[in-house]
């Protein structure tokens, strides 16, 4: 029986599912985690085969502990995983120490988790990416955002999300930059591109192969959406776009991702842009090595009729799944933000889209920054019934 550690497998609260997925494949499922064991669902109790508690998850000899202990007790450990960004570095340096083959150890960190390095390896891809700088000093930065117009945008090169993002308009924003940065943290400053995120959603095999793909667009800034409390908007496409699946191949192939769950991001350009490329292309923004966050492969699995997570446990148990994949549609995701006077109020909301609608719930606080504190996810067959949805529900009583 071959023995998979689950890093923090409470959290997000979806992915029990996970470890449920590869226990019913015979996997010995185990999980390292800081929720006491009374605290976890039922649920996940009994999609572990064991789990080890941490007083905090931050504590790498701890945690390397448990890992230890847990080998001692089960022997070879086959898989170590979180399917998590903020874990994902401490997870290649656990494979690492304890000879696991099956993903990415500390030697291919640079390119998977800094986003300078990310951009040699799109190239060699083929895909467009924007200019950069890395943040030195006042005077080079200047030189910098004259060289390629404001705005520009700078960000922690090794950073999760949209965290710590600042857009700079012009030279006092650009002080104010040096003023607000954190200390002692390498940043990024790259030309701004005006277009819509398109995402890349993917389940790879060992060989680099994808054994399903699909995508999403997030037609608002993430970055806005975190600096100015604003409501969070995505959705999973009905159909995948050539295009986006061709370039998520080649990044595939590029970075050289084998046995993963991704999540690679691109610009889908809103207007032509000198030296990327025309309006509707696609450009290079990052690469994420795990899944889309949050309830992202509920969403999936709603838009396709299918589930990832069984998908995603074949993979790791067979490289292989007969999972089907059933009737496409747009799957919705509308994150309010709480403070807003909105048009329609829950009851509303629930009364009009009571067909389509798959889940409500409150965002956790540790998420809400990027994806608002009310979320509403819900099924469309027609872009029509999609647009009509994100209007009614976003509607403010100030328009």
């Amino acid at each position: 029986m071959k023995n998979f550690i689950f890093i923090s497998p409470n959290f997000p609260s979806n992915y029990w599912m996970f470890c449920r997925e590869l226990k019913k494949n015979g996997l010995n499922v185990l999980g390292i985690g800081d929720q006491p064991y009374n605290e976890l669902s039922q649920d996940l109790k009994n999609s572990l085969n064991e789990y080890y508690k941490v007083s905090n998850l931050e504590n790498d000899d701890e945690v390397y502990r448990a890992v230890a202990f847990l080998a001692y007790k089960h022997g070879r450990i086959d898989w170590l995983e979180s399917n998590n960004e903020y874990w994902l570095e401490r997870d290649a340096k656990l494979r690492t120490d304890f000879n696991i083959t099956t993903g990415f150890r500390v030697e291919d960190i640079p390119r998977i988790k800094f986003k300078s390095k990310m951009k040699e390896f799109y190239t060699k891809a083929g895909i467009p990416v924007a200019r950069y700088h890395m943040v030195d000093n006042l005077e080079n930065c200047l030189a910098f955002a004259n060289e390629v117009h404001y705005p520009v945008v700078a960000k922690p090169d090794n950073g999760v999300g949209a965290s710590h993002t600042f857009k700079i308009e012009n030279e006092k924003q650009m002080e104010q930059f040096f003023e607000l940065k954190w200390p002692n943290t390498s940043y990024i400053m790259e030309e701004f591109v005006n277009g819509a995120v398109n995402s890349y959603d993917a389940i790879i095999d060992s060989n680099g192969q994808p054994m399903f793909e699909t995508g999403n667009v997030t037609p608002t800034s993430i970055m806005d959406i975190v600096n100015h409390s604003d409501n969070s908007v995505f959705y999973i496409l009905k159909n995948l776009p050539e295009d986006t699946r061709a370039a998520g191949r080649a990044t595939v192939k590029s970075f050289g991702v084998k046995s993963r769950f991704v999540h690679f991001e691109f610009f889908r350009l809103l207007k032509d842009q000198e030296g990327l490329g025309k309006k509707g292309d696609l450009v290079a923004l990052e690469v994420n090595m795990r899944p889309s966050g949050g309830v992202t492969p509920d969403m999936i699995d709603f838009a396709h009729s299918t589930d990832v997570y069984k998908i995603w446990a074949d993979m790791i148990a067979f490289d292989r799944s007969t999972m089907p994949v059933g009737e496409h549609a747009y799957c919705a995701f509308a994150g309010r933000r709480d403070g807003k006077d909105f048009a329609m109020d829950h009851a509303d909301i629930m009364a009009k889209y009571k067909d389509h609608l798959k889940m409500t719930e409150r965002v956790p606080d540790v998420l809400s920054g990027a994806m608002g504190n009310q979320m509403y996810i819900a099924i469309f067959k027609s872009q029509k019934e999609l647009d009509a949805f994100y209007a009614d529900i976003l509607k403010s009583n100030e328009n």
